[in-house]
């Protein structure tokens, strides 16, 4: 017996083998890798899309723009230029959503502080109000770290262009009044290519989890 089994060692050990990489092949095949979509204007609830690209479905990037943040400083899309980030809407005296989106996107920041592909946009949707001294005592109140996080205003109209036109992200408000805007739950996550890669609710802590698995992915995966 042992005669035979020396004699056929090496057809034994070749079998072995390949039934390991046999079973390896098919559980990598029966595993499904993880995928992020690449959202464009016809994919989203047609509510938060401006009318004039609603039929788009291919090839939406986010456009050029130019704001200023709570230092002062204008900030263009130079400044996020190769890198990934999450994009909200939002307004310093909001007491719905708004404190528990904001305090979201501070947890966001802690899990995001030390990778350098990863930053934080917030555009108010008043931005008559929301001027530069409110933005910055908003930002000291809520820890807001400068380098990796800018809370925006600007003209309104610009606001609301990119709001429903780049980000996809905002529903018209009163019809009366122009440009005006009514900001959603929704966090935006943008690759470095300016494409629009998910959406996520801010008030939700399960979401919060996904996006920043999300974020990590993406940092890793990115092609």
């Amino acid at each position: 017996m042992i005669k035979l089994l020396k004699q056929y060692k090496i057809i034994i050990i070749t079998f072995m083998v390949f039934s390991i990489i046999s079973i390896v092949l098919f559980m990598n095949v029966l595993t499904p890798k993880k995928r992020l979509p690449i959202m464009n204007p016809s994919d989203v609830n047609p509510e938060l899309v401006d009318s004039t690209v609603q039929h788009v479905s291919k090839y939406h990037t986010i456009a050029d723009f130019s704001f200023t943040n709570q230092n002062g400083k204008t900030i263009t899309q130079k400044d996020y230029e190769g890198k990934i980030y999450v994009a909200d809407f939002f307004f310093t005296t909001c007491q719905t959503i708004c404190p528990r989106m904001t305090s979201n996107m501070v947890e966001i920041q802690k899990a995001i502080l030390n990778n350098p592909k990863v930053m934080l946009l917030s555009h108010s949707v008043l931005p008559d109000t929301d001027t530069v001294p409110v933005l910055k005592e908003y930002a000291l109140k809520n820890g807001v770290v400068d380098s990796k996080w800018n809370l925006v205003t600007g003209d309104k109209k610009e606001i609301y262009g990119i709001a429903r036109k780049s980000y996809l992200a905002v529903k018209t408000g009163s019809p009366e009044e122009l440009y005006d805007m009514v900001h959603t739950e929704n966090f935006i996550l943008v690759d470095s290519k300016r494409r629009v890669r998910g959406f996520y609710d801010g008030t939700k802590t399960e979401d919060i989890t996904r996006l920043i698995e999300d974020i990590n992915w993406l940092s890793e995966n990115e092609n």
